[in-house]
């Protein structure tokens, strides 16, 4: 796989969205996994996803508003084995980054921080390079994503090496090698720069690992009993889980990348969780148990997002995007995706929540077929 930093990091915040290029062949074994027909809509697609666009697996969970909840799966949890797809397995879930937005968020709460200070204030001198200056960017515009701040990452890399651990001031470090994209607060870029640099503050301000504070005051919390950060080193996924798969190429090999060290993407991308539990945390966030409304409020306030492929009306907050519905009105919440998962999903102000997994990285047909799978489930 061959993938530009540029396309990288559109592929890992809006997945849901994307629209990149080429289908890719169907999955050997997959499509005999899958039903034939089913009347549930939301299981037509996951199934259409694994037989016509070569998703190895989907799986999904479908809160509706009164709370009653349903699991689905479809495909091939084991490329190796043939087996299922398990019911609300748990994944790699890329770049949801509304969990370290609510940590930072809580902290502007507790007045340890201020969203419109700079950077400098927390973290002096680690912002220094071509037009960058941490003196002129503020914790908003990391939140935001309109720093202007450079990407790091490099994809190629990662699957060339995917056990190789990544210190978070080396990804900074290899931002810094870039000049900056554009003056802060000029415009809106998505670059996971801005989270390894959020990361850091949560841990110069907290004195504690970014990893408990997320557990202490997210996971613990509301009772996420499958979400966590990795702790360094740890390149396997916790519990019953299907395999992640990629391809270097159209139409070649499906290649097992379930097992990777996820500090390249750590506070950009790094937890893993379940569907279930990524609908109880956005039901909880937007339903006020994590934040003040002051602080809830800063989180729902946005800007346009103007990037290839994303679809008209999409606006982004501090951690999350609002995405329009086909049946009217708007869900919040966040896709992410690396090498072997994408999520795609989010919550309803009238507590529909629903998150869609696939076990590969998407192309353009898939991310778009995912999306159109959230809407359904959100609109039915």
């Amino acid at each position: 796989m061959s993938i530009s930093t540029r396309a990288a990091f559109r592929v890992a915040t809006l997945t849901a969205l994307a629209a990149v290029t080429a289908s890719l062949a169907t999955a050997p074994g997959a499509a005999a996994a899958t039903p034939a027909r089913t009347p549930d809509p939301v299981q037509r697609q996951l199934d259409a996803l694994v037989r016509d666009s070569a998703v190895p697996g989907a799986l999904a969970h479908v809160v509706k508003a009164g709370g009653r909840a349903r699991h689905y799966t479809s495909g091939t949890g084991n490329l190796a084995t043939g087996s299922a797809v398990p019911s609300d397995g748990s994944v790699r879930i890329g770049s949801n980054t509304a969990f370290t937005a609510t940590v930072v968020l809580q902290l502007v709460g507790e007045g340890e921080v201020a969203l419109d200070e700079p950077v400098e204030t927390h973290l002096p001198g680690l912002l220094r390079g071509d037009g960058i200056d941490g003196r002129t960017i503020t914790i908003r515009q990391l939140l935001q994503h309109t720093s202007g701040l450079p990407e790091y990452l490099d994809q190629h890399a990662v699957l060339t090496n995917p056990r190789r651990y990544y210190e978070p001031r080396e990804l900074v470090d290899r931002a810094l090698d870039h000049p900056a994209d554009f003056a802060p607060g000029a415009r809106w870029s998505y670059s996971n720069t801005n989270y390894i640099v959020a990361g850091l503050l949560v841990q110069k301000v907290t004195g504690r690992p970014l990893g408990e504070e997320i557990k202490s005051r997210i996971t613990d919390s509301v009772g996420l009993r499958h979400t966590y950060l990795p702790d360094p080193g740890d390149t396997t996924i916790r519990g019953r889980h299907p395999r992640g798969y990629h391809r270097l190429a159209a139409g070649g090999p499906w290649r097992d990348s379930t097992r990777l060290d996820p500090s390249w993407g750590w506070a950009a991308g790094g937890m893993i969780s379940t569907n279930s539990d990524l609908n109880r945390f956005y039901r909880a966030l937007f339903s006020g148990r994590l934040l003040a409304p002051a602080q809830l409020g800063e989180m729902r306030a946005t800007v346009p997002v103007d990037a290839e492929g994303v679809a008209p009306g999409t606006r982004y907050g501090l951690g999350v995007q609002s995405i329009s519905l086909s049946c009217g009105g708007r869900y919040w919440g966040h896709g992410g995706s690396l090498p072997g998962f994408s999520t795609y999903g989010g919550v309803t102000r009238d507590g529909r929540a629903v998150n869609v997994t696939l076990t590969t990285l998407p192309n353009g047909r898939t991310g778009t077929r995912a999306a159109a799978a959230v809407d359904t489930a959100m609109c039915r």
